[in-house]
């Protein structure tokens, strides 16, 4: 539902600083090993240089699937696709260990919530490709952990307006792209296709499959984009499963931790900072608990009924 980010300047970027405060400093007369300075050896507590192989191959599984369907790793065009998308999500690391921090704080409600729909697990990879777990907005407009553009928001049944984005809802958005899925899954035959129609667009993807004459997603020519995102998706499932494989050595706690919280309903219009006093808290708190809301005040003239969450 949203363009995938060039990172490849934001990354150039980073290189460049990096090499600039000498982060990089040291290399042998194999070029491709490089050494990151002032790594501490807490067993003999001093500073050490740690030598770090930055061009190292990753090992694809023998076998993978996404949402039960088989990644067919025999055709040679995807096995390489799935290659580029480790290779990418493994060394871009900051952006990867962010992505792994946050899933230990969202994924319990998600996975919930996709199981209580007949969803399958694998599509919380979905929400990490699209957002990384953060209340992004994209160029286009998509907003949320689901990046929703507005007319697909609207269509499943999201609140948009001045005061209130459901897109920004974790609970609501994430029933609303289980409805969008099932639905795509139900007119696309499968699951992987699905995935990719939340990509480019089920009309996009129905348009594909019918003159093509090919329904199996791994069958279809698609453009760039789509055919990089699924197999991202596939990717970051392998990379969140088998995390020390590619290098990631995270603590428990080194996790985000789930938020904990009281609720309170609110069904007539209330002034945001008021409430936040009344709770002993701030304003800044009450939102980033409650993302969705997105004013000081709400009118809400039909009465509706708000669940708000209040740090515990």
């Amino acid at each position: 539902m949203r363009m995938m980010k060039n990172r490849k300047a934001f990354f150039g970027g980073i290189m460049v600083a990096a090499a600039a405060m000498g982060l990089f400093v040291f290399a042998t007369k194999d070029t491709t090993v490089r050494y990151f300075p002032f790594i501490k050896n807490t067993a003999k507590q001093e500073t050490m240089a740690l030598p770090v192989n930055v061009t190292h191959a990753v090992k694809l599984p023998e076998n993978i699937d996404f949402a039960g369907e088989t990644v067919p790793l025999e055709d040679i065009e995807v096995r390489e696709r799935l290659d580029r998308e480790l290779l990418v999500n493994s060394y871009w690391q900051s952006a990867t260990i962010l992505m792994l921090k946050r899933a230990n704080r969202y994924f319990p409600t998600i996975e919930r919530l996709l199981k209580e729909a007949g969803i399958p697990e694998d599509f919380k990879y979905l929400a990490l490709a699209e957002s990384g777990l953060d209340y992004v907005v994209s160029p286009s407009g998509a907003s949320g952990f689901w990046q929703f553009m507005k007319p697909a928001a609207t269509q499943y049944g999201l609140q948009l307006d001045s005061e209130v984005d459901e897109r920004y809802h974790l609970e609501k958005a994430t029933l609303a792209a289980c409805n969008y899925l099932r639905d795509a899954k139900e007119k696309t035959g499968s699951w992987t296709a699905a995935a990719a129609a939340y990509n480019m667009g089920l009309a996009g993807v129905l348009k594909q499959q019918q003159s093509q004459g090919e329904t199996a997603y791994y069958h279809l020519l698609l453009n760039t984009e789509t055919s990089r995102y699924v197999q991202r998706i596939v990717a970051l499932k392998i990379i969140h499963q088998n995390q020390r494989d590619f290098g990631f050595y995270l603590e428990k706690e080194d996790l985000y931790p789930e938020l904990k919280y009281t609720t309170m309903e609110v069904d007539s219009a209330v002034n945001w900072i008021a409430i936040a006093k009344e709770n002993n808290i701030s304003y800044k708190m009450l939102r980033i608990y409650n993302p969705w809301i997105r004013s000081l005040t709400l009118t809400n003239k039909t009465k509706k009924k708000y669940e708000v969450r209040i740090p515990a």
